[in-house]
């Protein structure tokens, strides 16, 4: 959609702006199939137009999660306008400044962002069942077998298949490990709550030293541990193992128990099994490059976690061939 049509919807939505002070220009966010601008209304106010597609269902649910979030006073931007029809939701401006942009701080300032982004998140994962139900229809598949074995193949086919190019008869002899559907099928008898699902560092806005949520649009029942292993493993910053405990500590408000970092062990496998897929997907498939530039830190990160894991043995033999 050309920007001059986006400067005359939002004119129509926003009659009360200086017809002349209003701007447009694109935002350019990760890989996603949605286009964002930034729209500015006059000197003092701007505004975030997202132009979704309207045949992706998840994109659709977006503004009622985002009224779900504020509903139960979890930090998220607030919807101004949304035309379903056209598939453009106008909302809040918090500014450029995500959690990634912050890698590089001494940890004491890192450390408080990421307790707010832990506490914006642990308010959605304790949210009672009865709240949640309420939910569901505006909500893609739940975390289930199925949905953990998608990701598994995802990985074997984007980033071992498509980038690294390994050989078929390889792939499917390591896709095809008892423990890969054990642990699969385990992760799906844990009691769900609703997750993120794909809480990372850019997903993380700051102002005024507060976190706001943001791209929630693929929230589904599923396992606290696996937004926890999302932010805790993201490869896109670097987090040591004291950092990390830290982080758990403040979550969990205690020394977390062998059951949890288990089940946060296997979450992380999940999660970085889904990133490198995508960063295979979107950086050979999409041509988003530098997506692919995450894939040996990920690949490391995965070959240290299934080191853990009971049945994973040739999974990690060969990733260590891999760098």
């Amino acid at each position: 959609m050309r920007t001059e049509l986006l400067l005359r919807q939002t004119r129509r939505h926003f009659p009360r702006f200086n017809v002349d002070e209003v701007k447009i220009w694109p935002i350019e966010k990760g890989g996603s199939d949605r286009k964002f601008y930034r729209v500015r209304c006059s000197s003092e106010q701007s505004l975030i137009l997202v132009k979704y597609n309207l045949e992706r269902e998840e994109n659709c649910h977006y503004v009622e999660i985002a009224q779900f979030l504020e509903t139960h006073s979890i930090h998220a931007p607030r919807i101004y306008y949304h035309d379903a029809d056209e598939g453009l939701i106008w909302l809040e401006d918090l500014g450029e400044r995500d959690l990634f942009a912050y890698r590089d701080e001494p940890w004491l300032v890192r450390r408080a962002f990421y307790e707010s982004a832990l506490d914006e998140v642990r308010k959605l994962h304790r949210l009672p069942e009865s709240v949640c139900v309420e939910m569901r229809q505006h909500l893609p598949a739940e975390f289930n077998t199925a949905l953990y074995l998608w990701e598994q193949n995802y990985f074997f086919e984007n980033c071992l298949g498509r980038y690294f190019e390994v050989e078929k008869a390889e792939i499917d002899t390591l896709a095809g490990l008892s423990a890969l559907q054990k642990i699969a099928e385990k992760l799906a008898q844990l009691p769900r709550v609703l997750v993120h699902r794909d809480f990372q560092s850019q997903n993380i806005l700051l102002r005024n030293g507060q976190a706001y949520l943001i791209d929630f649009q693929g929230m589904r029942p599923g396992l606290a541990h696996y937004d926890m292993a999302s932010l805790l493993y993201d490869p896109y910053v670097d987090l040591s193992e004291a950092e990390r405990d830290e982080l758990l500590e403040h979550y969990c408000r205690e020394k977390p128990g062998a059951d949890f970092m288990e089940a946060l062990r296997l979450c992380a496998m999940q999660r970085l099994m889904q990133a490198l897929g995508a960063y295979g997907f979107l950086g050979l498939v999409k041509d988003h490059k530098h997506f692919l530039q995450h894939i040996p830190k990920a690949v490391r990160s995965l070959r240290e976690i299934v080191g853990g894991v009971a049945g994973l043995e040739p999974l990690g033999n060969f990733l260590a061939k891999l760098g």
